[in-house]
Parts: structure tokens; sequence; C-alpha cells
């Protein structure tokens, strides 16, 4: 039979010589803390160690980061592009001409003291870019600046045709710097280049803050140029009046008639041009109301306007001549009179008045 093993407590010394193993890292020892947790132990020993000063630097830094990289994503962050990487014909522009004088001063100033504005672009292929506003700004710096200058510029994200029309036709509008008629042209080529289904859509999307009377006469201005636009040689000199006064005669019909008065060639100058044209609107329209009170104040009789004493005549025959020309017989109180309409010049004035007098004259 076997003898039983008599077990006894360790000793003190053995229990000291245990512990000195185990610390020491021997074959019996066992890991104090689980590896994960040893790693986050480290590293929160390492992060203690970080100063308030340096933690509020860290997160500055990081907040600066996030900004700037938001900025660039929005087109906030002014580049310095060659400018021979510019475009200008991208899209049609606004602006039909660039007054030298006002080009010449800003010349100068870009002379002076640099380009203070960035001009406003788009990315395209091939490290080209697309100009969205400051024609004015980009022509200028050209005009003055060397070999392989470069201008500052917000590169904004790509837009689609019609946001980029809006974003031009919205700077100028701002300044005010767009004529009566560039207005109306910009309205119709913007439906004429398919960024609009109609000019209705044109009109409202690229003059959204012009209240709706202004929004009417844009339509207007487009009408004339629809119907005038190619034979117009200072479209940019004529007033709202003006444009206004057109697009009434071409709703009444009357587009034929002036397009052959366009066609004689003797618009010289915006006033000559003019000057052909208000033949044909005032045989058709009304005269203004600073017409009326002129000529009341000039001495027709009573005040009366001549205008007003042909509406009230009777007794007339109208003939049809060549070329949209057309004579009317007309009496009043005061006899016979022959008015002629549409596109008539002081020549053919003169001819009907030398043959009058060779057929009516003394024998």
């Amino acid at each position: 039979m076997a003898r039983r093993r008599k077990l006894e407590a360790p000793s003190a010394e053995d229990l000291a010589k245990l512990d000195a193993e185990t610390a020491a890292g021997g074959f019996a020892a066992k890991p104090r803390m689980a590896p994960i947790a040893q790693v986050a132990a480290e590293a929160a020993s390492l992060g203690s160690a970080e100063t308030p000063e340096q933690e509020a630097a860290r997160v500055r830094d990081r907040r600066d980061a996030e900004a700037w990289r938001r900025a660039e994503a929005e087109g906030w962050l002014v580049r310095d592009l060659p400018l021979e990487a510019i475009r200008t014909d991208g899209m049609t522009r606004d602006r039909m001409r660039l007054d030298p004088e006002g080009m010449e001063e800003l010349r100068g100033s870009i002379r002076e003291n640099g380009l203070r504005l960035p001009i406003e672009v788009t990315e395209r292929d091939g490290g080209q870019y697309d100009l969205v506003s400051g024609l004015r700004r980009l022509t200028a710096t050209r005009d003055v600046a060397g070999q392989g200058a470069t201008i500052r510029a917000f590169v904004r994200p790509a837009r689609s045709r019609p946001e980029a029309l809006v974003a031009m036709v919205e700077e100028n509008e701002m300044r005010a710097d767009l004529s009566s008629y560039e207005r109306g042209r910009i309205a119709a080529t913007a439906v004429r280049d398919g960024a609009f289904p109609d000019l209705e859509a044109a009109t409202n999307a690229l003059f959204a803050q012009a209240s709706k009377a202004k929004r009417s006469k844009v339509r207007s201005f487009a009408l004339v140029h629809e119907e005038l636009g190619d034979l117009l040689t200072f479209p940019q000199e004529l007033s709202e009046r003006q444009c206004l006064r057109l697009a009434k005669a071409i709703k009444a019909r009357q587009g034929p008639a002036l397009r052959q008065a366009l066609g004689t060639g003797m618009g010289t100058d915006a006033e000559a041009e003019w000057g052909v044209l208000a033949p044909v609107l005032a045989a058709v329209l009304p005269p203004e109301d600073g017409a009326r009170r002129r000529r009341a104040k000039d001495g027709g009789a009573g005040g009366i306007d001549p205008a007003d004493k042909l509406s009230k005549s009777v007794g007339y025959r109208r003939v049809e001549l060549a070329n949209g020309m057309s004579a009317r017989h007309v009496t009043d109180a005061k006899g016979h009179m022959i008015r002629f309409e549409g596109p008539v010049s002081t020549q053919v004035v003169e001819a009907v008045m030398h043959e009058i007098e060779r057929l009516l004259g003394p024998l």
C-alpha cells in the first residue's frame, strides 16, 4: 500500500522566490493585463503628456484644415492662373462692347495697384478655364501684362450653362453696366443656345431679382434683337425708350418696314441709324407724351397735336407703293393731305414734291 505524501505549506522564502520569478517574466509568469488594455494604457500615457496649449493648437489645426478643404471645394480660394489658359468663348457674353474710356481707367488702376477683385472661372479639360465673370478685368490685365503673366481668379465648381449665364448677368446687373438692348440680347441668345426652353424661362432666371415690370421690358428688348439684331449697327446706343418703341412697332407687324429702313445703309452713326427708323415709328405709333407737350407749346392750332387732327380725318384711301411704302389721302377741316408711311426717306419726299410741282405748277 502506497504511502501518502504529507503536504506542507510553502515557506516565506519559497513565496519570495516565486514572486521574483514572476516579476522577471519567467516561464510561469502571467500577464498583468490583456494586450489591448496594455496598448490603450500606453496611448493614454502618451496623450497625458500633451499640454493644454498643445491640445488647443492641435484642435485649431484640424479646424483650419477642414475650413480650407471646404473653401477649396466651393471655389473661394484665390489662385494665380496663366492668362493664356483662360477662355472667353465658352458661352455667349452679355456685354457687347467695352467702353474705351472706362477700359483705359481700369488699365491704369491695374498698372498702379494690381487687380483688386479676382475674376471667376470654371475648370475645363486640358488645364484650361472658362471665364464666368470679369471680362473687363481679364481684357485689361491682358493689355498691361507681359508674356507668361498670371491673373488672380476664383475657380468655381463646374456649373450648368444656365447657372453660368445667371452668374455672369448677376455680376453686371449689380453694377448696372448692361444696356437695355444687351439685356434683351442675352435673354434671346440664351434661348437660341439651348440654355433655356423659352424666353419666359430665360428672363425669369437671368433677371430673377428684377421686378415683374422690368422682366416684361427685357422680353420686349429681346424681341428687338430677334427682329433687327442682324441689321442694327449701334444697338448698344439705343435707350430704353427707343427699344420699347421699336418693340411696339414690331408687335404692330412693322418689322419688315424697319428692316427695310435699316437696309438703306444710311445709319452711319447712332443718331443717323435712329433717324432712318424714326419715320417708320412715326407712321404707326402715336407721338410720345413729351412730343405732344412740345407740339402744343410750339403753337399747334389751339394746342392740338397734328397727329390728333389726322386721327379725326375722314374720306381717305391708301395706296401701296414699292419697297414697303404707302401713301394715304386724308381730308380734314383744313383740306387735303397726302401722308407717306413706311421707310420713306427725305430724298423720296423731295422727288414727290418736284413731281407735284411739275404737274400742278404754273403752266
